[in-house]
């Protein structure tokens, strides 16, 4: 089957904030000293972290008993509060409110729709989102208003930081509704979350169900539909803003045009094949547009192998994520597989060409509110082997995703899954050079 792409780059329209390009002006936060942690992966995001399942509901490694002492804690104040369950009525006037989860850092920002959509509808409330650390510093700005609250499931001073938070109006879960019990036990008088978590025990606080739409639909705007009114206006990149940086390494290579190339993945079956990236350098450099290279802190080894002989920078394991958006924002493009960075990308608003394999681009592409980004899907339609109907441990009809790893693949062709392999570099290059043209 041949790879098509989605729709292509949007023109910016009259007075709209784009990142800068060379010899535009940059969205960038100010170069401030700060320990932001490198994390830029899927999985690589705080190895280890709570109970973290990726987007088919799948457990994350983890030791129980890192979790026990925050359980306890939470379980402690929240057990007494279900028992009042039933007395339990919906507020009328909502002041403080709580988004509680612990996804990874794409699903994160695309819970970006509801924040828009919450801060719309109450804009005076007090919002505050539940934060995996790492994270934490893109929220610096306040984007939308709301207050980014670090939590670890692992870290029973995180746990009780969040606890003591409260109380609340409105807790919101999305995600894994076991934290639903974290909502409960921060004091959050009315709780909403999806239906349908397993097992069942998970969604025993909820006050309201929320099930999955009958037709399909980007799980971004789906999830700013647990609350009641019209959809938000599309996203802009002024919306979001820059978050603090340190400088770039050797800054002056950057005064060229360049293309950000990261190949990193949550996992193999979502790469695309090393050679075919160093094809791809090549053809940008034939542009006239520097390749670079970045990646994760576990990822500096595979840009080596895919370009040993180190033609073009590689800033893989050295960027933390106000760095790496500083990067973003400067870049005429970002090329990567369908990972965090991805909507990262989207955020910050430069042209952003997304890599799905196994991962469905309806599902996790731009959907209605990030309409008028430059966010270019490139995928197969209709692939065979994608066919697991399962989002965050919820079976839901019109999903078609998959979640196989190398071993289980059923299509594993050597170092590389055959979703990615059908993915060409003529047909990436296409899409970029055009880009680039346009430029």
């Amino acid at each position: 089957m041949p790879a098509r792409t989605g729709g292509g780059p949007a023109a910016p329209s009259p007075g709209r904030a784009y990142p800068s390009r060379r010899g535009r002006s940059r969205r960038t936060g100010s170069v401030e000293k700060n320990t932001l942690e490198i994390v830029h992966g899927e999985r690589d995001l705080a190895p280890g972290i709570g109970v973290q399942q990726d987007r088919g509901g799948n457990k994350r490694a983890d030791e129980p008993m890192s979790r026990l002492a925050g359980r306890l804690l939470t379980f402690r104040s929240a057990i007494p509060r279900l028992l009042a369950k039933p007395f339990r009525r919906e507020p009328q006037s909502i002041r403080r409110i709580l988004i509680a989860h612990h996804l990874l850092l794409g699903d994160t920002l695309l819970l970006t729709p509801l924040l828009a959509k919450l801060r719309a509808q109450y804009p005076q409330a007090d919002i505050l989102l539940a934060c995996p650390k790492a994270i934490v510093p893109l929220y610096a700005g306040r984007p939308f208003g709301v207050n980014a609250l670090p939590f670890d499931p692992r870290d029973p001073a995180s746990v009780r930081n969040v606890l003591l938070s409260g109380p609340y109006d409105l807790g919101l879960v999305l995600g894994d509704n076991r934290y639903s019990w974290l909502a409960l036990a921060a004091g959050c008088r009315w709780i909403v979350g999806h239906s349908g978590d397993k097992p069942a025990w998970k969604n025993w606080p909820l006050d309201r169900s929320v099930p999955y739409p009958d037709a399909p639909e980007a799980w971004a705007d789906l999830a700013a539909q647990l609350i009641e009114g019209p959809p938000p206006r599309a996203y802009r990149p002024a919306d979001w803003p820059a978050p603090p940086h340190l400088a770039l390494p050797e800054p002056a290579q950057f005064t060229k045009r360049y293309v950000v190339l990261h190949p990193g993945a949550s996992g193999s079956v979502k790469r695309w094949p090393n050679a075919r990236w160093l094809e791809l350098a090549r053809r940008v450099e034939a542009l006239g547009c520097l390749p670079v290279w970045t990646g994760g802190p576990g990822e500096a080894d595979l840009i080596r192998a895919i370009d040993p002989q180190a033609r073009h920078p590689n800033l893989a394991a050295q960027l933390g994520l106000g760095e790496l958006w500083h990067l973003f924002a400067g870049a005429e493009a970002v090329v990567c597989p369908d990972t965090g960075v991805a909507h990262l990308g989207r955020l910050i608003g430069v042209p952003t060409l997304a890599l799905f394999g196994p991962g469905n681009a309806q599902i996790h592409g731009a959907g209605r509110y990030w309409r008028e980004v430059p966010f270019v899907p490139i995928t197969v339609a209709d692939m065979p082997c994608r066919d697991q109907p399962f989002i965050f441990r919820r079976e839901v009809a019109w999903v078609r995703r998959c979640d196989r790893n190398e071993t289980t693949c059923v299509a594993w062709r050597g170092d590389h899954a055959e979703c990615m392999g059908q993915l060409t570099v003529e047909s990436v290059f296409n899409v970029l050079q055009n880009i680039l043209v346009k430029a």
